[in-house]
């Protein structure tokens, strides 16, 4: 598993990095993400859901049964709706209410 950082789309903010468990996220001389070792991506996805440029991506692999799809959150106020784009072009939007997600 692994996550895709768009160096356009990336503010510098670095809250990716700082929430990264596995200290992977670096910031480059432009103050821009990467990951230095992709392979080594635990996939927790705490970075997708930090980034408020919605600049990564998760990649769910056929293992889990995303074929290559790419995986994005997008947050408006409670509201964070996690976007996946399907190889062959359709999009699918799950939206949750952040208040609402760990009541049991």
């Amino acid at each position: 598993m692994s996550i895709a950082i768009d160096k356009q789309k990336c503010i510098g903010c670095g809250r990716c990095r700082n929430v990264c468990p596995g200290s992977l996220i670096k910031l480059d001389s432009d103050n821009r993400a990467y990951i230095k070792y992709p392979k080594d991506c635990w996939g927790c996805t705490s970075c997708i859901k930090e980034c408020p440029a919605y600049a990564i991506s998760f990649y769910l692999g056929a293992d889990i049964g995303g074929m290559g799809s790419l995986v994005h959150t997008e947050k408006k106020g409670d509201i964070l709706s996690w976007i996946i784009d399907k190889p062959e072009g359709e999009t699918i939007k799950i939206d949750i209410n952040q208040k609402e997600s760990n009541k049991y």
